[in-house]
């Protein structure tokens, strides 16, 4: 991406626009081993190396992260009375736009992605895609076969119409269920329609992409190449 310096160091969260300015002028930035001291000038923010300072920077704007999203935090780009999943992330991804993929309710936990790429975001989240995403719920009371069946043939829940999916009961009470839709509340609301209310929910995999293991709790790591690649794939991009 094609990006004037000055732009270019403010969305990475470095300085205000007329600092950075100030910074380029006094001869402080470099690019490819040159020093830079025209703001207005553009450079490749995903192959040119940036240096401020003396310290190279990471000078990527487009970035994707999986996060291990807790309870209690919001799926939201910003909220002025409680913390969201941008408190979790360093600010220079706030400053770069990346920007979660749909929501998980305040008090699921689990696999959240967020973006830079707005088309990628938009096209993993189409019903047209039919990106699936998978659930493990814990519910009040005891699961029946019944209850599969209702998932498999979708359910009118007033105001949309859910799609089918399929839920697999693990135990009694605890069940895995997968939908290529992403409405609000949506499984909660399926649950509660054949009966049983979710007492405790957690997402597993958003299409291609497991939960890395290796995540606790608030902890986040960018998409490995073969991440992005596979999540582009799913979306209908390809390689793009």
């Amino acid at each position: 991406m094609k990006m004037r310096l000055d732009r270019w160091l403010a969305t990475l969260s470095v300085g205000s626009r007329s600092e950075v300015k100030q910074w380029i002028r006094g001869g402080q930035a470099a690019v490819n081993g040159r020093i830079i001291l025209d703001p207005a000038l553009s450079f490749e923010t995903e192959q040119d190396r940036l240096v401020l300072n003396g310290k190279e920077l990471d000078g990527r704007v487009v970035r994707h992260v999986m996060l291990y999203k807790p309870a209690g935090i919001l799926t939201a780009a910003r909220d002025a009375r409680q913390p969201t999943v941008m408190d979790l992330l360093p600010p220079v991804y706030r400053g770069i736009d990346c920007m979660p993929v749909g929501r998980l309710d305040k008090d699921t936990t689990g696999l959240l992605l967020l973006t830079c790429d707005g088309e990628l975001n938009h096209r993993l989240l189409s019903p047209a895609r039919h990106v699936e995403k998978r659930y493990r719920a814990l519910v009040e009371g005891e699961l029946e076969e019944k209850n599969v069946e209702a998932f498999a043939a979708g359910m009118d829940l007033g105001d949309f119409t859910a799609q089918p999916a399929k839920l697999t009961i693990l135990r009694p009470s605890l069940a895995e269920v997968i939908i290529a839709e992403g409405k609000f509340h949506q499984v909660k609301r399926m649950f509660a329609a054949v009966g049983h209310e979710v007492l405790e929910l957690h997402r597993c995999a958003f299409g291609p992409l497991e939960l890395d293991p290796a995540l606790q709790e608030g902890q986040w790591r960018e998409l490995t190449a073969e991440e992005e690649k596979a999540l582009r794939e799913a979306a209908g991009m390809g390689d793009a």
